[in-house]
């Protein structure tokens, strides 16, 4: 079996959606602490005129220490306003502007302060959209009993010996630096780690924004498309 497991990340980018698409088991790691101003709690999309910026979700105060699954999304504001506000400039380019607005009011439309199970919603009806099959867990829900890790990239590892049957461990190429092959080679286990070859699309304007949210790609590109996209990728 193949798995991969990443932290939920909020409208990822493609590499997150290939990595699903060629996996058998994908699983939201939670369990770990919460980085502020990562991918979680936000992601980018073109600005109106030139450049990108960030759509985020807004977050209840918490301690340095806090661990993903308990991170709360602060729902006083009408965030989801802000978002679509930030969105209606796509509107004049984007020739799928109304196809993709639908979908993301979809993947929002869930009622919860946790913003693991928000981006779980997300994922799974962008797959769903983009006809991905996804099979996804989230770790703290699964309960399972893993030994400690002793070094960050251990969880995989530990969460792979107890699941038990993986062949294949898929990470993206930034963990390269970061996971110790040979750890996992000794369980028998084969790291991939998957390098996206992201493609340039028409954004109706000069310069090309690379490496946006998924948001910005369902604007711009049909599913079936986009679906195709996920597969030009090769292994580091």
């Amino acid at each position: 079996m193949k798995i991969a497991i990443m932290q939920p990340y909020f409208f990822p980018y493609l590499g997150y959606f290939s990595l699903i698409k060629y996996t058998d088991k994908f699983i939201l790691l939670d369990a770990v602490q919460f980085i502020k101003h990562g991918w979680i709690e936000r992601n980018r999309i073109l600005k109106p005129s030139y450049g990108w910026q960030y759509v985020s979700v807004p977050l209840i105060k918490h301690s340095r220490e806090t661990r993903i699954k308990d991170i709360l999304i602060n729902n006083s504001s009408d965030w989801r306003d802000k978002i679509f506000r930030q969105l209606e400039h796509y509107k004049k380019l984007a020739p799928f502007y109304r196809q993709a607005v639908e979908i993301i009011k979809l993947a929002l439309d869930i009622e919860t302060q946790s913003i693991v199970k928000l981006n779980e919603n997300i994922i799974k009806v962008v797959c769903n959209y983009i006809n991905v099959d996804v099979d996804i867990d989230i770790f703290s829900e699964k309960k399972l009993e893993i030994e400690k890790p002793n070094a960050p990239d251990e969880w995989a590892l530990n969460i792979c010996r107890t699941i038990g049957n993986i062949e294949e461990y898929w990470n993206p190429e930034g963990g390269i630096g970061f996971f110790n092959r040979e750890k996992y080679e000794k369980e028998g286990i084969k790291i991939n780690f998957l390098k996206m070859n992201l493609p340039r699309y028409s954004q109706k304007r000069p310069e090309f924004e690379a490496g946006l949210s998924i948001i910005d790609v369902m604007m711009f590109n049909e599913p079936n498309m986009i679906n195709k996209m996920l597969d030009d990728y090769e292994f580091m």
